[in-house]
């Protein structure tokens, strides 16, 4: 049989940011754990050897109805699913699917039980004779890697690809299928659900400003590489209400390289450090930076360490991103108005 997973069961997808250190996952172009510029998706067998596959190249593919899937008891659900994607790691285990991983790659380090099945296998450089060793009847990808794709065709390895996302109904979409196709739609539904009603809560909060704060958020210090409006992380930090200084000079480029003399002459009300973790930032360093210690963020204590694996990825702990920057708004709505 045939068997071949497309690269868009439900609907397709598109880009993030990452961080210094790992996952450029935004389709996830996040790729994993974070890096600056930073992300699979999948569907149902074939019913039989002679169907035509289906081009895993079109990430808008669109699932069949129920009629037209084969039960669950012709074509069970992968039991032996490797991922190669950081973000879909941990939806995968958010939705109840974590036992039917047998192998993530080594940027997959949330959560705790996912992080013990690394094995070598590098989500940027995978090892196909490694991956197909492991008998995977599931491959769970980024799909920026086409050379890989290719070589799970040929091999008749079933795979999902997920891009980064764009938008929030991009991070809902990708759980969506995938609870669909490991067999955990019900469980699926309801993380989509607690989603959207805690970033819903959290935006509903937010207080309101006569003028609205402005924020710079740093992917990687040596450098000073950030991320436009365009990105799915700059989306959040939009939808918070706040106004990003990139985006006066990342037109056409969503990672632009900002200079310190303009971040400074910027001024921003808040600066998020998006490389805590693989770069040692804290409100310290930078307030100790030459001529960073009068910025107002500094200042006023509005330099706020991020998560830099949560910061590249668009997985449900987003939430959590989004809770930190809810705190951060209103700590500097607080100090703009005493």
């Amino acid at each position: 049989m045939n068997r071949r997973f497309v690269s868009g069961v439900i609907a397709g997808l598109m880009l993030i940011a990452a961080s210094c250190g790992g996952d450029d996952d935004s389709g996830d172009a996040t790729v994993a754990a974070s890096d600056p510029p930073v992300a699979e998706s999948d569907a149902a067998t074939d019913t039989a050897d002679e169907t035509e596959p289906i081009d895993s190249g079109d990430t808008t593919a669109t699932a069949g109805t129920a009629d037209e899937t084969a039960s669950a008891e012709e074509f069970p659900f992968p039991t032996a699913i490797v991922s190669l994607s950081p973000t879909a790691t941990e939806m995968l285990y958010a939705i109840g699917a974590g036992d039917q991983v047998i192998a993530v790659d080594d940027f997959s380090n949330y959560p705790e039980e996912a992080a013990a099945k690394m094995n070598g296998i590098s989500g940027f450089e995978p090892n196909i004779e490694a991956i197909a060793g492991l008998e995977p009847d599931l491959v769970v990808t980024d799909g920026t890697n086409a050379e890989l794709l290719a070589r799970l065709d040929t091999l008749e390895i079933p795979h999902w690809e997920g891009p980064a996302a764009v938008e929030f109904e991009d991070v809902y979409r990708q759980l969506d299928e995938l609870g669909e196709i490991t067999g955990h739609v019900a469980e699926a539904e309801q993380v989509v659900g607690s989603m959207q009603s805690e970033i819903a809560a959290v935006l509903d909060e937010l207080p309101e400003l006569p003028e609205p704060l402005t924020y710079y958020h740093e992917l990687d210090p040596n450098g000073f590489w950030s991320v436009t409006s365009d990105t799915f992380i700059g989306l959040v930090y939009s939808e918070a209400g706040l106004v990003n200084i990139a985006d006066e000079v990342g037109e056409g480029n969503p990672y632009p390289q900002l200079s310190a003399e303009f971040i400074v002459s910027a001024d921003p009300d808040l600066i998020f450090l998006a490389c805590t973790k693989y770069c040692g930032e804290t409100l310290e360093t930078v307030g100790a930076r030459d001529g960073w210690g009068a910025l107002s963020a500094v200042v006023n204590g509005n330099v706020i360490e991020m998560d830099d694996d949560v910061a590249s990825r668009w997985g449900p702990r987003i939430v959590d991103y989004i809770v930190q920057v809810g705190d951060a708004v209103e700590h500097a709505a607080a100090v703009a108005t005493s």
